[in-house]
C-alpha cells in the first residue's frame, strides 16, 4: 500500500494473545488510511499468521518478525516504530481492541490542534472509565500542560505521537519495567499543543490474557532503573523545580507504594528490600526537592515506618490499604495544611481525576 496516515504497532509474543480482536477493531473502525504492523516477539511468525486468519489478506496488515529473547515490550515496540513510515503512529497491546472511529477521532483532533501527541480516552473493560491524567479541573482537552494537567499519571502512550517530531523517540531497552516511562515523558514535557480526546472513541483495555506474567521479587534498583534514563534526556536538567516535583510525585504515589506492597508481601520478606526502598525515596527528593511534602498524611505514615528501626509488615499493609480511603482526611492531606490545595497534593489530584471520569 502507499504511505498510509498512520501505522499501529502491536506486538505479540504468544499464541494465545487475541491480537485478531485487536487487529479487527482497527481495520473495522477507521476510515483513515492505516496500516497496523504486528510484530511477532520471539515466536514464529507462522503461528501468529495463522491466529490473524483472513485479516492478513488486508492489505493494511503486515506481521513483521522480531527475535531478541528478552521478555520485555520495549525492543518489538521500537522495532515497529522502526518500520514506520506513516506521519503518525500509534501503540496497542495484543489484548486490548479500540472502539469504532477512535484513531478518526484522535486524527480529527490532531488536525485541529496541532497536538505533538493526542492522548486516548481509556476505558477498562468492565471496571469503566481510566481517570489518568486528572487534567485541570477534570476537563481540559486542549493546549495541555505537563505539570498544570498531570500528564505523567498516563503512563502508556495510547492515541497519537507525531512520528516525525519524535522520529528519534524510542521505548527503553534493557529494563524489566518501566520501558515506557522516559518515552511518555519526553512527549509530555517536550511536546507541543498537546490534546486529549476525553469524550471520543475509547480506547478499550482488557484483562483477560491467561499468560500474563506475576510478579517475581526483583532488586528494588531493578524497578527503578527508568530514573537513569529519564534523568539521561536532554531535557531533564532543565526541567524547573515544580515540573519536577510533578513528575516524581506521581513515581512515588504510583511506583513507591506499589514496590512497597510487593516487597512486604514477598517470601523473603520487607526488610531484604528497606534500605533499597529508602535509597529510591530519597533519590526522588534530591531530583525534585520538597515533593515528599506533598504527600498525602497517610502516605508519609508508610514512609517513617520504613524508615524505623523495625518496621511492622501489618502496620504497613494496613497503611497501604488506608491510602485508598478517601473519605478521610490523611488520604486526602498533606501534613502542611498550607499545601491542601496544591495542584500536586491529592484533594485537587483526585477531584481533578473524579471530574474527568464523569466527563468520559
Amino acid at each position: 500500500m502507499s504511505t498510509p496516515q498512520i501505522d499501529v504497532v502491536i506486538p505479540v509474543h504468544s499464541a494465545t494473545r487475541p491480537v485478531d480482536r485487536a487487529v479487527r477493531s482497527v481495520l473495522d473502525g477507521t476510515r483513515a488510511d492505516v496500516r497496523v504492523n504486528v510484530v511477532a516477539h520471539n515466536i514464529d511468525p507462522s503461528v501468529i499468521s495463522s491466529n490473524l486468519g483472513v485479516l492478513l489478506s488486508d492489505d493494511r496488515v503486515r506481521v513483521l518478525p522480531f527475535e531478541d529473547g528478552i521478555r520485555s515490550p520495549a525492543g518489538p515496540m521500537n522495532h515497529g516504530i522502526d518500520q514506520a513510515t506513516a506521519p503518525f503512529i500509534s501503540v496497542m497491546g495484543s489484548d486490548d481492541e479500540l472502539a469504532p472511529g477512535a484513531i478518526d477521532s484522535w486524527l480529527r483532533l490532531q488536525a485541529e490542534t496541532g497536538a505533538s501527541t493526542v492522548l486516548a480516552r481509556i476505558r477498562i473493560v468492565g471496571r469503566g472509565s481510566d481517570p489518568y491524567p486528572p487534567v485541570r479541573n477534570g476537563r481540559r482537552q486542549r493546549s495541555l500542560d505537563a505539570r498544570k494537567d498531570r500528564l505523567t499519571y498516563r503512563s502508556a502512550p495510547l492515541g497519537v505521537v507525531d512520528r516525525e517530531r519524535f522520529a528519534d523517540l524510542r521505548f527503553t531497552e534493557g529494563l524489566p519495567s518501566g520501558e515506557d516511562l522516559a518515552y511518555t515523558a519526553t512527549l509530555w514535557f517536550t511536546g507541543q499543543h498537546i490534546a486529549y480526546d476525553m469524550t471520543g472513541p475509547a480506547y478499550l483495555v482488557h484483562d483477560d490474557a491467561d499468560d500474563r506474567v506475576t510478579f517475581s521479587s526483583r532488586d528494588v534498583a531493578a524497578d527503578f532503573a527508568f530514573l537513569d534514563a529519564i534523568e539521561a534526556t536532554p531535557w531533564y536538567p532543565r526541567l524547573g523545580r515544580a515540573d519536577r516535583q510533578a513528575l516524581a510525585i506521581k513515581i512515588l504515589r504510583v511506583h513507591l507504594f506499589d514496590a512497597i506492597l510487593a516487597r512486604v508481601n514477598a517470601p523473603e520478606g520487607l526488610e531484604s528490600h528497606r534500605l533499597d526502598l529508602i535509597a529510591v525515596i530519597e533519590r526522588l527528593e534530591r531530583m525534585a526537592p520538597g515533593v515528599l511534602r506533598l504527600l498525602a498524611r497517610v502516605d508519609r505514615q508508610v514512609i517513617d515506618e520504613l524508615h524505623g528501626a523495625a518496621p511492622d509488615p501489618a502496620r504497613i499493609l494496613h497503611l497501604l490499604d488506608a491510602r485508598w480511603n478517601y473519605r478521610t482526611v490523611g488520604a486526602l492531606t498533606p501534613r502542611n495544611p498550607f499545601l491542601v490545595l496544591h495542584r500536586q497534593a491529592p484533594f485537587r489530584t483526585l477531584f481533578a481525576g473524579l471530574r474527568s471520569m464523569s466527563a468520559a
